[in-house]
């Protein structure tokens, strides 16, 4: 054992805090072990795992589709912990469309893109949010008209300028092709979330419809972020179940170390998200650094089966299979159990 991966998204995550504040490096350096982040690497089949998790040793903390989608594909990995970072997820509209209100979205056109991936996260985080929205007054998707929108695909001769890839190599704004549909008038709506989601609705000076993210309901506000999953490969813990404590105990701290530490943590988060403190502040909310836990609770748990549900329902997944037997307390439980225990004297 000399190579732990590790990957997490472009978003709120403990894990981030952790890796920027070079604690898990500092953690297995005594044991001859090296932390190597998936984004750094130049391979693509490498930075493939972190949607299809095949890499031995590995650790994820992100959005939960790719996590289930790759559960449902037999892939072996386990839950140790989950958290819920509320974060802004709206579905604007321009000026003068005359929808004022989620009621208002019956008949009309709603945006969906359709990406050449494998697992294609956005479209379905788009599909539930439209959904949720649309259930807050009855109405069912039969009732809309879901626009596929072809995502905008970028050249190498292609002087736009590139949004910053988490993954390596450029790509162009992530709700490009949304808005430029909506601008042409082939959608009447379409979905943002995050800190890129409330600077798109300012940039066109959008009508907010419905923010999800601020319903009271948490499975109102379940989407891909909410909650995030930190997964680990099966054989990890079956092998070294003390390494897959320690990283997970990293991980705890940092999201404990964030409550005591607002400004640093919008900070931390800033650069994780590429943007300033106050947008963050704007997409995640000002008790961010409050959300960070992470943990097995049990509202959290019940928003990850509720999107598994959803994922089976609209055909985004191989195969059902028992979110209960996906997670695994142990880890969790270790760092809660007296120093006895986990020393074994």
């Amino acid at each position: 054992m000399d190579t732990i991966w590790y990957t997490r998204c472009p978003v709120p995550t403990p894990l981030g805090i952790a890796v920027q504040e070079g604690w898990l490096a500092r953690e297995f350096a005594p044991d001859g072990i090296q932390l190597k982040s998936l984004q750094d690497n130049v391979e693509a089949e490498v930075r493939e795992s972190h949607f299809d998790h095949h890499l031995a040793h590995s650790f994820r903390q992100g959005g939960n589709i790719p996590a289930i989608w790759a559960r449902s594909r037999g892939r072996a990995t386990r839950v140790i912990g989950l958290s819920w970072t509320d974060e802004f997820q709206g579905i604007i509209t321009l000026p003068g469309s005359g929808i004022e209100a989620s009621r208002d979205l019956r008949g009309r056109r709603l945006g969906l893109t359709r990406h050449a991936v494998s697992i294609d996260f956005k479209r379905a985080a788009a599909l539930k949010a439209y959904e949720s929205a649309l259930a807050l007054d009855g109405i069912g998707l039969a009732e809309v008209e879901l626009v596929d929108v072809t995502d905008a695909v970028r050249t190498d001769d292609d002087a736009t300028p590139a949004y910053p890839n988490p993954f390596g190599g450029p790509r162009r704004h992530h709700y490009e092709s949304e808005v430029a549909a909506l601008l042409r008038g082939d959608v009447d709506a379409i979905f943002v979330k995050g800190v890129l989601g409330v600077q798109t609705l300012h940039m066109l000076a959008a009508h907010l419809v419905v923010d999800l993210g601020a319903h009271p309901d948490p499975l109102v506000r379940n989407g891909n972020g909410t909650p995030r999953t930190l997964t680990v490969d099966q054989h990890f813990i079956e092998q070294r179940p003390d390494l897959v404590a320690r990283f997970l105990g990293q991980v705890v701290a940092a999201g404990r170390w964030a409550t005591a530490h607002p400004r640093e943590t919008v900070a931390y988060i800033g650069r994780e998200t590429d943007a300033s403190s106050e947008w963050v502040r704007y997409g995640y909310g000002a008790d961010v650094h409050e959300r960070l836990q992470t943990n097995l609770d049990a509202a959290s748990i019940a928003g990850l089966k509720a999107y598994k549900d959803f994922l089976l329902r609209h055909g985004f997944l191989a195969a059902d299979f028992s979110v209960d037997d996906w997670i695994d307390p142990t880890p969790l439980a270790a760092l809660d159990a007296p120093l006895h225990q986990r020393t074994g004297t």
